[in-house]
């Protein structure tokens, strides 16, 4: 099982797959936005602590920038009706740091608020993970998501706004949902990689 990769970042394709070189040999690795964020420039080299799921039709990897961030991935795939995609997703709406703080006070407002979790999702989660959640404290998460991006620039802002409501929609919101965190979080000079988390965190 691989539990690490380290070598060069290939390519980075939006929403959140990256493509790792190792030796030659290039890793798909799926990662939720909070990790996503956190990669560096194409070209350079990144470290990702690794979750290997393997199933008779495919080999699949998700990344994530600290193994913290893997612990959460763990855990929210041990709940009842969550896979490793519901699991991304939720981890691109709520950091493992806030993860631990909505199961901790409850807070069934913040976990609906992801894409794909309803009501009765909320509840499992909560029920499933508010002593098994003790795991992940105390948590050295820490995030500037502006700060930490380190994607280029792009110029024209209109592609840049295109482009991540096209990423918000890939991840399970509508047009207009999309549309309307793009428009609130998009301001000039923010990288694509900084816009999506930003508008997933509203």
């Amino acid at each position: 099982m691989i539990g690490r990769l380290t070598g060069v970042l290939a390519e980075k394709r939006l929403p959140n797959q990256a493509l790792v070189d190792v030796g030659g040999v290039g890793y798909e690795v799926e990662l939720p936005m909070s990790s996503f964020a956190k990669l560096p420039s194409e070209g350079e080299n990144v470290q990702l602590t690794i979750h290997h799921v393997v199933r008779e039709d495919a080999s699949l990897l998700y990344g994530f920038c600290s193994p913290k961030e893997r612990e959460a991935f763990r855990l929210l795939i041990r709940v009842s009706g969550i896979g490793p995609k519901s699991a991304v997703l939720i981890l691109s709406g709520l950091s493992a740091e806030e993860l631990y703080r909505v199961i901790q006070t409850e807070d069934l407002t913040s976990l609906m608020k992801v894409p794909g979790v309803g009501k009765k999702t909320a509840e499992r989660l909560i029920i499933e993970l508010r002593d098994k959640i003790k795991a992940l404290a105390p948590l050295d998460i820490t995030e500037d998501l502006i700060a930490s991006s380190t994607g280029s620039l792009l110029s024209d802002g209109d592609v840049i706004v295109e482009e991540a409501i096209e990423a918000l929609v890939s991840l399970g919101y509508s047009q207009a949902e999309a549309k309307k965190r793009v428009n609130k979080v998009a301001k000039p000079g923010l990288t694509l990689e900084a816009i999506i988390p930003l508008a997933l965190k509203l």
